[in-house]
């Protein structure tokens, strides 16, 4: 992601980053290649953990990790290059050592959902890779939403600003 023209935004626990594809983002049937959804919502996380005051720094000091345990990714339209997207993320619940992630993929010229997607991550150990439970410093400071349609409700709002 270029971060110097895409804009992000923190709003009721939605991390929300805005970019437009790249043309090296599309495969040979001329639309966004799956590697690059899977790419982009890592990435997101990331991002979203930094607002949250856990960036990689933090993680490192504390010797631990996430990893990730499985994805599902729905694709409902294609995307294709130069269109502007709004990526938003958020967690929908937090287990004893683990948590699921979600993702709504919007093209933001008219808020449609292009592709809908949830990651379960596992909190490790940093040293030796195994299953931890996840601190409640960490718990603090991730708001949990477990309401799918209240998040897409907000995101399809004309009155909400993705930049």
């Amino acid at each position: 992601m270029n971060r110097d023209q895409d804009s992000e935004t923190m709003m009721h626990g939605v991390f929300t980053h805005c970019f437009n594809i790249p043309d090296s983002a599309i495969d040979i049937n001329r639309h966004v290649n799956n590697l690059e959804y899977l790419r982009w919502m890592q990435d997101v996380a990331t991002a979203h953990s930094s607002a949250c005051g856990w960036p990689m720094e933090r993680y490192l000091c504390a010797r631990s990790s996430w990893v990730i345990r499985s994805h599902f990714i729905e694709y409902l339209r294609p995307s294709f290059a130069n269109e502007n997207i709004a990526l938003a993320t958020w967690i929908a619940d937090m287990g004893e050592q683990s948590s699921p992630r979600k993702y709504l993929f919007l093209r933001a010229a008219d808020r449609q959902v292009l592709a809908r997607a949830e990651t379960q991550w596992v909190y490790v150990n940093a040293k030796t890779g195994r299953p931890q439970a996840i601190p409640a410093e960490l718990r603090a400071d991730f708001t949990i939403i477990a309401d799918d349609t209240e998040v897409l409700a907000w995101l399809q709002d004309p009155v909400t600003s993705f930049t």
